[in-house]
């Protein structure tokens, strides 16, 4: 058995969210999400702000500011973890400014729930949380 076969499996393994001012960004996912970013940086050009997250436990990713990114309402959609509370994150994405594109959906069975907010960079983001 090799160690690949240990880990979980998952959708998905990093996302990167494009943005045009990544202090401004930061700001704003670590208010709604009430947890720190990590700064990182790749080269002269290309900087990084990594959400909190465990390696081999759990999906990474990160705000990222490259000549050749640019955020748009139109692309893919990732849904960040809002727990202990999306009710809370919600309420602190409304007080940074942000707009709440779909409010709170809760879903059949043990889902949980979401909503969908737009982000200080035109990035429409999920925020999802069991509870």
């Amino acid at each position: 058995m090799s160690p690949q076969d240990t880990l979980p499996e998952r959708a998905i393994h990093w996302f990167e969210i494009p943005v045009d001012d990544l202090d401004r960004a930061q700001r704003c996912y670590e208010a709604v999400l009430g947890r720190p970013m990590r700064r990182e940086s790749m080269g002269p050009q290309i900087e990084l702000a990594v959400f909190a997250y465990e390696p081999g436990a759990a999906t990474g990713g990160c705000l990222m500011r490259s000549p050749g990114l640019r955020p748009n309402a139109d692309g893919t959609r990732v849904y960040l973890n809002a727990e202990p509370s999306l009710n809370a994150a919600v309420g602190r994405a409304e007080r940074a400014g942000l707009r709440v594109l779909v409010p709170r959906v809760d879903l059949p069975g043990d889902m949980g729930a979401f909503a969908v907010i737009v982000d200080s960079e035109g990035n429409t983001v999920g925020l999802h949380a069991m509870a």
